[in-house]
């Protein structure tokens, strides 16, 4: 359900996440206020407001715990492209002080591996799904980097910090195919949603003279939630939708790799 909402338009999510939710629970005031009479409510004020303020409490802290880790993780996910297209031209960089046939042989699976992942990976990732095509280029790239033997120090620290490169660009990749999939559990979302739920129910115990007072301070409380809730939802999968971390470092790094000659 989170990859559905993350993938639609802004204005679209809003209104399922947002505005109809809200007007869904401030009408069921207005049906809890005509069916029963406001002194039978009243009568509950006291001790539904010394209750309410334990669920509140609960769930605020459940709700605002969830946004913040979404968030943690939505900021891994650009680290990782960032980390990825460093390796990148770094690996371009040193494959320039290899011996002319193998450095060549580096640099162009370095340029095939990025252009198939700028092709293959973010559509997979906007759908929560992997390609195996690049995980078979970034083969070609150890190939190409074990394929050379160098006989010098200098050969020997250029391939030991190409291999650390290496290293780095795969856990980068890892990181960000893993947090394609999403970052809150399904089992949360079902949480989160029947706190909201358990939440906003119980301002209808509340009785006040005014009715459409009471209305609007439920709907505040719920739009409050619920934009909390969509904030969660855009950036549950990073690479999903119009809220979403783009290739443009990769990009920007495939730009600047000479080609070979």
């Amino acid at each position: 359900m989170s990859i559905f909402l993350s993938s639609l338009p802004l204005w679209l999510s809003f209104l399922l996440v947002v505005i109809i939710p809200t007007i869904v629970f401030t009408s069921g005031l207005v049906v809890v206020r005509r069916l029963f009479s406001l002194e039978r409510l009243t009568t509950n004020n006291e001790v539904a407001g010394f209750k309410f303020a334990v669920v509140g409490v609960t769930y605020a802290v459940l709700l605002g715990f969830a946004v913040i880790v979404v968030w943690e993780k939505f900021r891994d996910a650009e680290a990782a492209v960032a980390q990825e297209a460093s390796a990148v031209i770094a690996l371009d960089r040193l494959s320039r002080g290899m011996t002319p046939p193998a450095g060549a042989a580096v640099r162009e699976q370095v340029i095939n591996y990025v252009q198939v992942t700028l092709a293959d990976d973010w559509p997979a990732m906007a759908k929560a799904e992997m390609s195996r095509t690049p995980a078979r280029a970034l083969n070609g790239v150890y190939d190409a980097v074990m394929a050379d033997a160098p006989t010098t120090p200098r050969g020997a620290a250029i391939m030991a910090e190409m291999l650390y490169r290496l290293d780095s660009l795969t856990e980068a990749r890892r990181t960000r195919l893993l947090l394609a999939t999403g970052v809150v559990p399904g089992v949360l979302w079902s949480v989160l949603f029947a706190g909201a739920f358990v939440t906003l129910t119980f301002t209808f115990f509340f009785g006040l003279k005014s009715l459409g007072t009471q209305i609007i301070m439920t709907g505040m409380l719920a739009t409050l939630i619920f934009m909390a809730l969509y904030v969660a939802i855009e950036i549950d999968h990073p690479f999903t939708g119009p809220v979403s971390v783009g290739p443009e470092a990769l990009r920007y790094a495939l730009e600047n790799i000479n080609q070979p000659d």
